[in-house]
């Protein structure tokens, strides 16, 4: 697996492998005559590498010089058509459905899909313009300047990359090419996801009522470059092999997170151990702990009545109170926050970075305001802020590994929906009651979910490594002080 410290090694070793040349603001302050040649594209990348001259470079967005290398600049209008997403109303949304993609689902160069609203299935056809298309380029419309957590700015751009029917609710935008041939949309979204697209979309935005916002043509009359086709296709495959990896590790985490969450419901909530020596005793009169899975000998043999219903014998019934303590996170605005490793955590997840963290992980953070109820599990150290709660068990002997479980069985947000004030009462969901087993199905539960965990945290440093390494490569391709071939290498030892 890739760590910090591999990653650097690798682009150290990577780039002392290339061949130096002169960054493109550097190449492009040379003087360039009105007889610049102008021959023909190269058929493939190795013949153009082989034909540039040294000298050349690319041009830049901030740049004023002309494009150079085939690099040419558009207005955005010039490539795509923009269709803004409907206005459904708020009775519109269900509780399953159409799944619609709203501004929330938008990052960075990333769509989430882990927060979904949902439309009845005849938006469809009603709507079905709205519709997003595989490999559709969206981009928000409205949301904050330099203000606040940069997932909240206006401006961001990401590649929907998904089969099957979302339809997008307003204030979204979809890019769509005007000629199929003429722009690589995975390379575009990449270049118009970079920081310096972001700065350009904020600037040109307009304010109403402390809302960034931006129209169709504004989108539209804003200035992109972009490298011959060939070019595009190249750093696309080359980013997008790093991306796809990433999207394999989060894959494999969600089968790996599915697995915890299957022993959990096994064991605590449906008692299934309990409920097959049950059977066996019933039908043969005795029970042969050898005859069942290891783990069986740990569960007792027969239930008791409990406010909850029948329960496993020898285990109780608690509230969250007797379990654990939800601690306020701290305020820590974006302007606060200095360059770090360690993550800073919302109400539905991590938000930035800092440099020290104010709580030592693993740990458990509960959303307070703005998503109440949201539980996520943080396996480092980590800062949670003050639209949240982190969880502090009140005995060493109630698990960390058990309470992320049980405290997500406990349905938290529904309280907070409940609410006449948004967001989660501490005091209300410490009041929630739930089932507290026997010291050794914990132990034993801790044991088998502790390798999952593992497993789960390795995949998030190398997708962490490998983001990483793909947002090092996208400006220097695009600066041009690495050639193609260089990076295909680079990510070629990466994945």
């Amino acid at each position: 697996m890739l760590d910090q410290l591999f990653l650097r090694a690798l682009c150290v070793s990577a780039f002392q492998d290339c061949p130096r040349r002169p960054r493109a603001d550097q190449r492009l302050r040379q003087d360039r005559g009105p007889g610049e040649s102008t021959r023909s594209p190269p058929a493939s990348h190795a013949e153009a590498e082989e034909a540039r001259p040294q000298e050349e470079g690319r041009w830049e967005m901030n740049s004023t010089s002309k494009p150079i290398n085939g690099w040419r600049r558009y207005k955005i209008g010039d490539v795509f058509t923009l269709t803004p997403g409907f206005a459904f109303k708020s009775g519109d949304f269900i509780e399953s459905g159409t799944p619609v993609l709203k501004i929330k689902n938008v990052k960075a160069g990333e769509v989430v899909y882990d927060d979904l609203s949902y439309v009845d299935n005849s938006f469809v056809q009603s709507r079905g313009n709205f519709l997003v298309r595989y490999g559709d380029i969206l981009i928000t419309l409205s949301g904050n300047r330099f203000d606040g957590s940069k997932e909240t700015w206006v401006g961001k751009v990401a590649q929907f990359r998904r089969e099957g029917n979302y339809l997008l609710n307003q204030r979204l935008g979809i890019l769509r090419p005007k000629d199929s041939g003429a722009a690589d949309m995975r390379c575009c979204a990449y270049l118009m996801s970079m920081d310096e697209y972001q700065q350009l979309f904020i600037s040109i935005a307009t304010s109403s009522g402390g809302q960034a916002n931006l129209s169709s043509s504004q989108v539209l009359s804003a200035e992109i470059s972009l490298p011959p086709l060939r070019e595009q296709q190249a750093i696309a495959c080359i980013l997008g092999a790093l991306d796809d990896k990433i999207e394999l590790n989060r894959r494999r985490n969600r089968t790996l997170e599915a697995m915890a969450r299957a022993i959990f419901q096994s064991w605590f909530v449906d008692f299934d151990p309990v409920k097959k020596k049950c059977e066996v005793r019933r039908v043969k009169g005795e029970i042969d702990d050898s005859a069942f899975p290891s783990h069986f000998k740990l569960f007792p043999s027969n239930f008791e009545d409990s406010p909850l219903g029948p329960i496993p014998a020898g285990w109780r019934v608690g509230t969250a109170k007797d379990v654990c303590e939800f601690a306020y996170g701290k305020a820590l605005k974006a302007d606060q926050r200095k360059p770090g490793m360690v993550p800073v955590m919302g109400s539905n997840g991590q938000v930035g970075v800092h440099s020290e963290p104010l709580v030592k992980g693993p740990g458990i953070v509960v959303g307070r305001k703005g998503n109440p109820g949201i539980i996520t599990w943080v396996n480092t150290d980590f800062f949670p802020i003050d639209t949240t709660f982190y969880v502090v068990p009140t005995s060493s002997e109630i698990p960390l590994t058990f309470l992320v479980h049980a405290l997500d069985s406990l349905k938290l947000a529904s309280l907070a929906a409940d609410s006449a004030v948004p967001g989660l009462n501490r005091n209300i969901a410490y009041g929630t009651q739930l089932c507290i087993p026997t010291q050794a199905p914990l132990l034993a539960f801790t044991k088998h979910t502790s390798a999952i965990r593992d497993r789960l945290q390795a995949g998030e440093n190398e997708s962490r490594a490998l983001a990483t390494l793909r947002d090092t490569l996208l400006p220097k391709l695009i600066s041009g002080e690495l050639r193609v071939p260089d990076a295909e290498r680079i990510v070629g030892r990466a994945v």
